[in-house]
């Protein structure tokens, strides 16, 4: 079998696989609300290390919430921060002309290998109410966040449901870059869910029932791994509920979140996130993850083939042009969604940069540690 054989084969099992993904996308229904009278209530768990700079927009925006503060509380948990978050917290508490109340603030307690699964795993077990919602720290959440969510739980058999994320964008390149993989990727998880094998969602918008992270043990099986507070539980989950997992796909519930700053802390960032992809147990996430890093290998194999005249230039344009195209048509309705199709000018140039940049950072996941809030984990 050639080369050019097996590069026809794995562009096709991606074209597939994207094909799915598209076909999963349109049959997850939009949301829309509906005005009914709040019924749901809340534990917002917030972990959070070294986050001054980001703590006042977002307690900001949790001052902005449309929903009852009777039908919330808002849990802080400091991992340790060496900064000043603490402060931070109290001065905007102190500052709010109607105190907000309901928020708490508890020192994490470290008790495996991941800070932020113990941090989440505490607040739970400190949470008044049953249902869960975790976001980050650098995070911005909408004025109709936690209504999105109670009118998706009262009109549906939920007892888990991932939400929408996007970044805050700015004017820069590295910025655009981030902001279309995140697209790409919540195009991905929305598919995933309209096919039935949901198999990602992004734990700066994961809601879930306290008794449903009790049943399936919380973080049990899986805490020797730094990240993967998100995927590892919704595995679970959906493993024992099945339809009762859903996304949320409403605009009301886009929770905008910090990009990297730089190119070294995106590739620590994306490091995290290889770490824990050989720890999936289902079938399909396996599948999955395993042609996509073929597709993007291929890209990198098919250019280095054309720099050295070893492959048929027709072959080679036809296989880029396969790739490029069903990219485009997920991100292009992903981005409609998140009212981003302004992103999508730095398309052609980002899908030639990011198999290289894919496969780099899953090479250099096999042997490189990474860091992460000022802490170094191994994979």
């Amino acid at each position: 079998m050639t080369i050019s054989t097996i590069l026809i084969i794995c562009t096709i099992f991606y074209l597939l696989l994207m094909g799915l993904f598209v076909i999963g996308f349109d049959k997850v229904e939009s949301f829309s609300l509906n005005d009914l009278p709040a019924r749901t209530k809340y534990t917002v768990v917030i972990p959070f290390r070294n986050e001054a700079e980001n703590l006042e927009a977002l307690l900001l925006s949790v001052s902005n919430l449309n929903y009852p503060k009777t039908h919330y509380e808002i849990i802080l948990v400091n991992d340790d921060s060496t900064d000043t978050s603490i402060d931070v917290i109290e001065s905007f508490l102190k500052k709010q002309k109607s105190p907000l109340k309901n928020v708490r603030i508890i020192d994490n307690y470290r008790q495996s290998n991941s800070p932020k699964k113990d941090a989440i795993t505490l607040a739970i077990n400190n949470a008044n109410y049953d249902w869960i919602i975790t976001t980050d720290a650098d995070c911005i959440l909408p004025s109709y966040w936690l209504d999105a969510f109670d009118e998706k739980i009262q009109t549906s058999d939920a007892v888990s449901i991932v939400g929408p994320v996007n970044l805050i964008t700015t004017s820069s390149f590295i910025n655009k870059f981030q902001t279309l993989e995140i697209l790409a990727l919540q195009g991905v998880t929305l598919g995933s869910f309209g096919i039935k094998f949901p198999f990602m969602c992004n734990g700066a918008n994961f809601c879930y029932k306290k008794s449903v992270f009790i049943a399936c043990s919380g973080f049990e099986g899986n805490n020797n791994i730094a990240s993967g507070d998100d995927l590892f539980l919704l595995e679970k989950i959906h493993k024992k509920y099945k339809a009762r997992v859903h996304y949320l796909k409403s605009e009301k519930a886009i929770v905008h979140t910090k990009g990297e700053s730089d190119l070294n802390s995106l590739i620590q960032q994306r490091l995290r996130w290889a770490s824990k992809t050989s720890n999936y147990s289902n079938w399909y996430s396996k599948i999955t993850g395993l042609i996509v890093l073929l597709g993007n290998l291929s890209i990198n194999i098919i250019l280095v083939m054309l720099l050295l005249n070893a492959i048929n230039i027709r072959i080679a344009i036809a296989l880029l042009v396969i790739k490029i195209s069903i990219d485009f048509l997920l991100l292009f309705k992903s981005a409609r969604f998140f009212k981003q199709e302004h992103q999508l000018s730095a398309f052609i140039f980002s899908s030639l940069i990011y198999p290289i940049f894919n496969i780099y950072v899953a090479a250099l996941s096999f042997f490189k540690p990474y860091k992460w809030k000022g802490r170094t984990f191994k994979k």
